[in-house]
């Protein structure tokens, strides 16, 4: 199976220390007009820690809260998104901030402490303004450089990444999809951060380019010792690159634990359902899609937010909220019938 083959060639991650903590993150979209309050609750109730030097996970399908989880844990949400319960607070080599509680040490670590790997380079990339502009314009304060010395110093990181200084003359349309890709890694980069967050790098890439993006990826965590959390719905890449993964669905965690536990043995419906829609070299047999639909997180539904689509749910599933406890294979789960089902 591919997912088994990339997992062996990856080496495990033992360092126990945490460099975030998030404690019971609530993080809602609230609209009020003409007297009515709509809340659509993006991220609701999330625990979790992410140690340093290791590479941390977000999974789950579009809708599912993801890209809300990583803006609320770097400090990046604009309203109507707002954080109404709950901490975030990351560990700079015993350097410790409270991301809510202390937004101007927040603001002073961005880029310096923690870097971003946007979704899209043109996200990144003015289309108009050659390379060199988007380092000094994001680099260039932080690193406490004469300009000589600054361009020496991104020279050297881009022929690191494999990246010629020409491109540094060059627009972004003069770039191919894969190069522009590198050169925003090389950007989140370039201040050697302790903690990085990869906001789905490989979406549109092809399969060749994305298995280069994600080399230089884990080349680059490996090298500077950072933490990174690395957020895609694509579980096969998350088996290349990750070495605890988090399931998140309809704004909640479903399941967490080791990158090979979880593909080995999953413990929730959910996570075994992603893993069973997995492609299989030689396996022509038709596949069974998940019924229904993620609910609406302005009207979720009560008790577990997975029971109307589980196909091993009971009565108190849709009753009770299920609680993050210690799983089977080392990690944790929520589902009152943890285990009960396997890879098909």
């Amino acid at each position: 199976m591919m997912t088994e083959t990339l997992l062996a060639d990856r080496p495990a991650t033992t360092t126990p220390v945490d460099v975030l903590t998030i404690k019971d993150l609530k993080a809602y979209y609230i609209n009020e007009h003409f007297g009515v309050r709509r809340e659509v609750r993006a991220v609701d109730g999330i625990d979790l820690t992410v140690r340093r030097n290791e590479v941390y996970g977000i999974a789950g399908e579009s809708s599912s809260g993801k890209t809300s989880l990583i803006k609320t844990l770097a400090g990046a949400i604009r309203p109507p998104m707002r954080v109404v319960e709950g901490s975030v607070k990351f560990d700079f080599g015993g350097k410790h901030i409270d991301v809510y509680g202390e937004p101007a040490k927040m603001q002073a670590a961005r880029w310096q402490h923690l870097s971003y790997i946007m979704q899209g380079s043109m996200s990144v990339l003015n289309p108009v303004r050659r390379i060199k502009h988007a380092f000094n314009n994001f680099a260039y304060r932080h690193m406490g450089l004469d300009p000589s010395a600054f361009r020496h110093r991104v020279e050297s990181h881009l022929d690191r990444l494999g990246l010629d200084a020409s491109v540094l003359e060059a627009f972004p349309h003069q770039l191919s999809g894969g190069m522009r890709q590198r050169v925003t890694i090389a950007l989140a980069t370039v201040c050697e951060p302790e903690f990085i967050i990869a906001d789905e790098p490989t979406t549109a890439l092809d399969v060749l380019v994305q298995q280069d993006v994600l080399g230089l990826i884990k080349e680059v965590q490996g090298r500077l010792g950072s933490s990174v959390v690395f957020v895609t719905h694509d579980m096969s890449v998350h088996a290349a690159i990750t070495d605890r993964l988090a399931i998140m669905y309809a704004g909640r965690l479903a399941e967490e634990g080791p990158t090979q536990a979880l593909f080995d043995k999953p413990q929730h419906p959910y996570t075994a359902h992603l893993i069973a829609s997995l492609p299989r070299i030689g396996d022509v047999s038709t596949r069974k899609s998940l019924a229904g639909k993620p609910p609406s997180l302005a009207n979720p539904p009560s008790g577990c937010r997975f029971h109307p689509r589980c196909p091993i749910a009971i009565e108190r599933c849709s009753k009770e909220v299920p609680q993050m406890l210690p799983s089977a294979t080392g990690g944790r789960v929520a589902c009152f019938r943890a285990g009960e089902i396997s890879v098909q």
